[in-house]
């Protein structure tokens, strides 16, 4: 595989998308009359905005875990280019630039696409400069989780970073975008979305767990420890689906037991935990399609 196709992490991004479908698909089945054209297009900038942020996230995270040592000596999954010397620096910092540049365009038309009628009114004024600074800290945040002095993935925050951009901003930010208001509901769904979208860290960072500790990486599943870890991560996968039964949603309750043979897994092994990453990811995306029903 092409070093630099390898390091965007194709495989994550099927999860980034999970808030954007399901605010949007909440916004849709919300309204009385057909989908606008307009409407179809801010989807889709929405879904290319989040892709851009998911894979600059990608890169920064290999290029700061390079930078200090992190990946020095991974051996619970395949080296990614910097790590195996298949891409130089230069080349890694050329491809952060150029999803930046990617994540301002697509995110700059979306924010514009979305509030095009308000804005010719002379209206919407604050909600766009809202929304472009959400979008300034959407780009900040996924470079500096280990890229940097005071990278917060260091710190035991990637958690938190994960929670707020991949689950409450993507689904409520989406939702915002289409109806121009907000519901207790929507804040609910995201959160509940947001929670496997840790999940998926946390098991990366159970994985990694000695490796961390041994390179002076705090994730908040190295300061809970293997079992704390496990428990935690039990805790937010049946904490999702308690917050869609809350609401309504039953048909969320089918991925149970795909979830509960994938904590069991996760419970049993010490090893090979990276098989468990794209069965975590995809059923992720399959819970905020059931959401919908």
């Amino acid at each position: 595989m092409n070093p630099y196709i390898q390091s965007l992490r194709l495989r994550t991004l099927p999860l980034s998308v999970s808030g954007i479908i399901l605010g949007s698909g909440l916004a849709f089945s919300y309204q009385q009359s057909a989908i606008s054209l307009r409407q179809w297009l801010v989807f889709a900038l929405a879904v290319c905005t989040t892709l851009s942020l998911q894979i600059l996230s990608n890169l920064s995270n290999e290029l700061g875990d390079t930078l200090k040592g992190t990946d020095s000596a991974q051996h619970e999954r395949d080296a990614y280019g910097l790590q195996a010397g298949t891409i130089t620096l230069d080349g890694m910092k050329k491809m952060i630039v150029l999803f930046i540049v990617l994540s301002v365009l697509f995110g700059s038309a979306l924010i514009l696409t979305a509030f095009g009628d308000s804005l010719a009114r002379g209206e919407s004024w604050r909600e766009v400069g809202v929304f472009f600074c959400l979008g300034a800290l959407a780009v900040v945040g996924a470079m500096t989780y280990t890229l940097g002095k005071h990278s917060y993935g260091y710190y035991g925050l990637g958690d938190l970073g994960v929670f707020l951009f991949f689950g409450l901003l993507s689904t409520v930010g989406a939702y915002y975008l289409q109806t121009k208001g907000l519901t207790t509901e929507v804040f609910a769904l995201g959160a509940a979305i947001g929670l496997p979208c840790v999940g998926v860290l946390n098991l990366n960072n159970i994985r990694d767990m000695h490796n961390d500790r041994l390179h002076g990486k705090h994730t908040f599943a190295s300061l809970l420890g293997p079992t704390g870890a496990r428990v935690y991560h039990t805790v937010l996968l049946t904490g999702c689906l308690a917050l869609c039964s809350a609401f309504g949603h039953w048909w969320t309750l089918c991925i149970l037991p795909v979830w509960a043979w994938h904590l069991y897994y996760v419970w049993t092994h010490t090893e090979r935990l990276d098989k468990q990453m794209p069965v975590l990811m995809f059923s992720t995306l399959i819970v905020s399609i059931l959401t919908l029903f």
